[in-house]
């Protein structure tokens, strides 16, 4: 038995999919409820009610046949063989005599009594023949009971027998092929899914506050058309047109959610201000719609099934109509019988009558104008499925009166369930294209944005940054706040992980910002907006994935001065069609490229002539094409790291005004080319560290200018005394090499002042080392040194001295003598420094200790 529960469960199935049935699905579903009662009615009448009633038709006998009298009469006995309940059988013999010729087709109920004459052989008899008033037919009430049931199934047309059942089976099947794509796995999660999100779509309060902020601001913009009120701008470019953006440049179109310059700021209502709530259920929304979208539009099995289903109702409603078309005229009244039981009742034919053949006749009439009904309905269906293409659905009406125009067409079985919803009520699709619409979703993080990140909290996340400039670092928020173009004192804007980033006019507010960074942000831009970057900026960093993300309007900043490129710029993979419009940079100091570079890009060279640093940082990739660097001759500081080069290209000695080289972490053997650095006279700084250099060249005594040596991390064996020739040499560091020995030549470097040779095998220390009065910084850790000569006194300028790792058993007390070293500065085991003197702690530790007192 089915509780009541579980019967009120199915009545809510039909309202939760009722906006996906047309009216032909709801018109077929009652004609498949009234065939449905035509069916049970007709069962329940045919259990009830439905019978046979036959009479035997009287033959003529085939003794008369056999033996005919010339009088015309023949004299007969039958034999009739009664049974009663609780009796034995008793037996009466009947004789006929003179009986009539009868004709085998007239019943014998039609014949009359006076037909037969009784014989001699019974008195009994004839008196019962004058008393009856019809004819004997020798049949006990059993026997009719044997007759009725025997003719019903063989007299009776088979139709007549199942009619209700058969048509309770078609009943079923259309109604199961009605309803198969709302049962189907495959399809009815993506209904499911679907209703779901439509409700929720359709009873969001950010519908209704989207689609009237639009016609708010229609109205405003209309109306100011009309009036021709604006006001001044709040930031006049006073640079000429001719860097103005092109037609492809990603700046902010008018279809979008706007600030504009050229009129006044208008405060959002407060009626577009969601609860908090609302508007993440309206995020959750647009999540939802978008990932529903990406997954119902890959397929048609949707459309596919209900179309099947369709063609299986019509080929059923063909199929139904045909053949019971030809049972219409077989359900009659009177049926003739040949049971073919002449041995048990004695009678070869019977007529018989069906009782309930009119009831069925007019049910059978009734089914067959339901079906025609049903079936111009399914002809009707498939004519509206392939009529007009399903699997494309157009939002065009719905642009055109909600001012969305980017609501985007879809296709397949999102776009066939959206034709769907339409046959139910069209504000639906109105309603739910809201969610399909980039620029309402923008619109509607732009607000919960400005809710959330107030000036307040902006200036809360302000910092300073390491070049003591005012900083405010955004991380993965749905897009700028407006209250950061408040912030007139910012010097550096950092926006990480914004793709909806959008730069307005307000930001011609903040005068004092010059440093830019976009990671992974490709922000687009307003006319005014740009025009004040144009003419202020002086510093971008742009971090990218891809060649495509990075702003067109970036290469149109002709003031900029320095541009970080961080990304993927494989000239193969991207045929470097980013940077084509460098040459509009024309006051680029410093380009950094952190990349994939397999040869410089010849675009570069269009800022070769005021360009005085390029960075070029590879990820591994080899740098292979160099002879764009020729053209640089203005390059005073270049840096090729990572770029697996195995010697120093050649190309870099055309560059005359080049000041410092930095080649770090290469794969560099040899250094025999150094020699041409004699070329370039005013290299004072080179950097050769990181890489695989066994031995130095005496020509490096041929570069007089150089100041700084960078040899660390390298496969060093000594250090040639050519490399102390280098008089103005006030930085070295070897470092991290195979070195065992520290030549004496050493002491000729006065000028000398920082001193690297940490991570070494030295173990003694030469005295002539304590001759560069000018150490400022010495790092001898990591080494095999067992004494600290007390000359190191000499050391008057040494601020920073690096001991530990060493086999040092103590510390001289000469360190006193050292004037400007202190504990921060002397990196060294803490034994070593408890055993020294307690004055000379005192010393060293005099500089931390005065600060902490004067603090307090």
């Amino acid at each position: 038995m089915f509780t009541l529960a579980e019967v009120a469960s199915l009545n809510d199935i039909q309202p939760t999919y009722r906006i996906l049935k047309p009216w032909w699905d709801v018109f077929m579903d009652y004609l498949a409820v009234v065939m449905l009662m035509v069916a049970i009615f007709a069962g329940t009448m045919q259990l009830t009610k439905d019978q046979v009633v036959c009479l035997p038709v009287l033959q003529s006998t085939v003794n008369s046949k056999a033996q005919p009298s010339t009088s015309g009469k023949a004299d007969f006995t039958t034999v009739e063989t009664t049974t009663g309940q609780g009796e034995e059988p008793s037996v009466r013999t009947v004789s006929f005599g003179s009986a009539p010729t009868v004709t085998p087709d007239i019943p014998l109920s039609r014949a009359t009594s006076s037909q037969y004459q009784p014989t001699e052989s019974g008195q009994e008899l004839k008196k019962e023949q004058k008393d009856s008033s019809g004819r004997k037919t020798n049949l006990d009430f059993q026997q009719y009971v044997f007759i009725n049931q025997m003719c019903y199934h063989l007299a009776l047309p088979w139709y007549s027998k199942y009619f209700p059942y058969l048509v309770l089976i078609h009943t079923i099947i259309l109604i199961v092929s009605s309803n198969f794509w709302f049962k189907y796995p495959k399809t009815c999660s993506k209904i499911e899914h679907f209703v779901s999100i439509l409700g929720k779509c359709f009873e969001s309060p950010w519908t209704t506050k989207a689609l009237s902020e639009t016609a708010c601001e229609d109205s405003e913009e209309n109306k100011q058309r009309l009036t021709g009120a604006q006001s001044l701008p709040k930031y006049v470019s006073t640079s000429s047109d001719e860097g103005s953006p092109s037609a492809s440049t990603p700046m902010i179109t008018k279809s979008g959610f706007k600030f504009s310059a050229d009129k006044p700021m208008i405060e959002v209502p407060s009626v577009t201000i969601l609860d908090k709530k609302d508007g993440e259920q309206a995020k959750a929304l647009f999540e939802k719609v978008r990932k529903f979208r990406a997954h119902v539009e890959d397929s048609d099995l949707i459309y596919k099934l209900y179309v099947g289903q369709t063609v299986i109702k019509t080929v059923k409603f063909i199929f139904i109509l045909c053949y019971t078309a030809n049972f219409v005229n077989t359900i009659s009244f009177e049926h003739t019988c040949n049971p073919k039981v002449e041995h048990l009742i004695g009678y070869t034919r019977f007529e018989c009558t069906h009782n309930m053949a009119y009831m069925l006749k007019k049910l059978l009439i009734s089914y067959i104008s339901l079906i025609c009904v049903y079936g111009f309905i399914c002809l009707y269906t498939l004519f509206w499925l392939f009529r007009i293409p399903l699997k494309e659905y157009s939002f065009e009406k719905v642009r055109e009166e909600s001012s969305f125009s980017d609501i985007p067409d879809v296709k397949n079985d999102f776009a066939f369930l959206l034709h769907m919803v339409d046959q139910y009520d069209q504000l639906y699709s109105k309603r739910f294209g809201v969610f399909l619409s980039e620029v309402s979703e923008n619109k509607l993080r732009e607000i919960s944005l400005n809710h959330e990140w107030t000036f307040e909290k902006l200036r809360q996340h302000v910092s300073r940054n390491a070049q003591d400039k005012q900083e405010l670092h955004l991380f993965m928020l749905s897009g700028v706040p407006d209250a950061v173009f408040d912030l007139t004192d910012l010097e550096v804007l950092k926006l990480e992980l914004i793709p909806e980033a959008k730069i307005p006019a307000k930001i011609s507010q903040m005068t004092n910002l010059q440093e830019l960074h976009l990671c992974h942000c490709p922000a687009k831009v307003e006319q005014t907006a740009f025009s004040f970057l144009r003419d202020h900026l002086r510093c971008l960093h742009v971090k990218f994935t891809d060649v495509a993300e990075i702003p067109a309007w970036v290469y149109l900043l002709k003031t900029l001065r320095e541009l970080y490129l961080i990304g993927n710029l494989n000239s193969e993979n991207n045929k470097m069609i980013g940077l084509d419009s460098l040459r509009e940079l024309r006051h680029l100091k410093i380009l950094h490229v952190k990349s994939n570079l397999t040869k410089i890009p010849p675009n570069i060279t269009d800022v070769a002539p005021h360009l005085t640093k390029l960075v070029i940082h590879n990820d591994g990739t080899k740098l292979v094409v160099l002879n764009s660097l020729k053209k640089m001759t203005n390059v005073a500081e270049l840096e090729l790291q990572n770029c697996e080069l195995e010697r120093i290209p050649h190309a870099i000695f055309s560059l005359s005004n080049l000041q410092e080289l930095d080649l770090k972490s290469n794969s560099i053997r040899t250094i025999e080319e150094i020699i041409s650095f004699q070329h370039l006279k005013r290299l004072t700084c080179l950097k050769l560290w990181h890489n695989k250099i066994v031995n130095i060249p005496s020509s490096i005594t041929h570069i007089k200018n150089l100041e700084s040596l960078y040899l660390s991390n390298n496969k060093l064996e000594s250090l040639p005394t050519a490399v102390f020739s280098l008089q103005k040499l006030r930085y070295l560091d070897v470092s991290y090499n195979s070195i065992a020995l520290i030549p004496g030549e050493i002491g000729l470097l006065t000028n000398l002042q920082h001193f690297y040779i940490t991570g070494n095998k030295v173990d003694v220390l030469p005295k002539q080392l304590f001759q560069c009065v000018k150490l400022r910084t010495l790092c001898l850790g990591q080494n095999c040194i067992t004494s600290i000569p007390d000359k190191i006194s000499k050391l008057l300028h040494l601020t920073h001295l690096e001991l530990k790792g060493n086999c040092l058993d103590r510390l001289p007390a000469t360190l006193g003598q050292c004037q400007v070293l202190r504990k921060n500065g002397l990196l060294v085991e803490d034994h070593l420094f408890d055993a020294l003197p307690p004055e000379v702690k005192e010393v060293l530790n005099q500089d931390t200790s005065i600060p902490f007192a004067n603090g307090i």
